[in-house]
């Protein structure tokens, strides 16, 4: 054996294990948080380590990741702190604002206003924020629990799609926008909106007009969902932390999987991309958005991905922050969530891959 060869058998050896690597690390990170309660209870953590591992494997630590994994989170972080201290100030408000609003418009038109300002308004205070004031919002409506379960979920679908226009919006978008930063998309501050938003304003919208419709049939003396408690300026702090972390840990998680993402997940068939991630109901998209979007990826790739991602998010309630935070705080059970938004999802699914197909070149 020659000395080149025996080089090139070498190189080929540790790209291997490289890759093999990663897919251990990446099977982990889907597998674990499902399966193990304590992974799920402590994402932020694992993910972190999920991703100091991945970007150890690969050898691409550098001083510009390092930098970019500190600064990246700062704008999601920031904003879901100063909003939540906001909405902590304005909330007490909220019932005579929806008063107001009910009686100039009717019951049917201010949910559907809601929805439609929650969802397209999350890319700007981000879903975090949003799915709180959601929870408000149906404490005060006073509507029987089945409705209320279905404006939960439709308006989750909303804030879920809205958020991503943004990268203040929610980690996904965050992520999405910092992986695709340079060369060839150069993603900027409106990047997600110009890919996705022609995609992504009717879904809003047409969740809120769901959302709005059988309301005035729906009206109950106690109400159906009541909110748990109030957040605390203490846990509005937590919570922005745990965004600062869950960022953070994805950026790494993301750029130390890029290895297989380019070498695999680019290669995977764009409709096979889209239905694949339906994993997306029991598994947190912006995990899945770091795992899988690559700089080679063509905007056509992307598209899907994002789409496929959004929309079966909202499946279930692991599938994307505003579930989890919505359902939590009102108590909506995973069999109530999953019989008002699996119908609903698979059909959305449906009809955005047919129409991408044909649409988006």
């Amino acid at each position: 054996m020659t000395r080149r060869a025996a080089a090139q058998r070498s190189f080929n050896m540790s790209d291997y294990l490289i890759i093999a690597g990663l897919a251990v690390v990446m099977g982990l990170t889907l597998v674990l948080p499902f399966s193990v309660k304590r992974v799920e209870e402590d994402l932020e953590a694992f993910l972190f380590v999920m991703g100091l591992a991945a970007v150890s494997i690969s050898g691409l630590w550098s001083l510009h990741l390092i930098k970019e994994a500190l600064k990246e989170p700062l704008a999601i972080t920031f904003t879901v702190a100063i909003v939540g201290l906001i909405f902590r100030k304005v909330r007490h408000r909220l019932k005579g604002w929806m008063s107001s609003l009910t009686k100039k418009f009717g019951l049917s038109t201010t949910i559907f206003l809601l929805v439609v300002v929650l969802g397209l308004g999350s890319s700007f205070f981000t879903a975090i924020i949003a799915a709180i004031m959601l929870a408000e919002i149906v404490t005060l409506l006073k509507l029987n629990r089945e409705y209320e379960v279905k404006l939960t979920v439709y308006a989750c679908y909303a804030i879920g799609l809205g958020a991503a226009l943004t990268p203040l919006g929610e980690p996904l978008s965050t992520i999405v926008v910092a992986k695709l930063k340079g060369p060839p998309h150069y993603a900027d501050f409106f990047y997600l909106f110009k890919q996705v938003g022609a995609w992504i304003i009717p879904g809003v919208l047409l969740c809120a007009a769901l959302a709005a419709r059988g309301a005035g049939a729906a009206k109950s003396k106690d109400g159906g969902l009541h909110e748990d408690a109030q957040d605390s300026v203490k846990v509005n702090f937590i919570r922005a932390g745990k965004v600062y972390l869950f960022v953070m840990a994805l950026i790494f998680l993301g750029a130390g999987l890029t290895p297989l993402a380019e070498r695999f997940v680019a290669k995977i068939p764009t409709w096979a991309l889209y239905w694949v991630n339906s994993i997306s109901a029991i598994l947190d998209n912006a995990t899945l958005a770091a795992a899988e979007i690559a700089p080679v990826m063509t905007d056509r790739q992307i598209t899907f991905i994002l789409m496929g991602l959004l929309v079966s998010g909202g499946m279930l309630i692991p599938g994307n922050i505003p579930n989890i935070i919505s359902s939590a705080k009102l108590g909506i059970k995973s069999g109530e969530w999953a019989k008002a938004a699996l119908p609903f999802g698979g059909v959305l699914m449906l009809v955005y891959f047919v129409l991408m197909t044909l649409l988006v070149k």
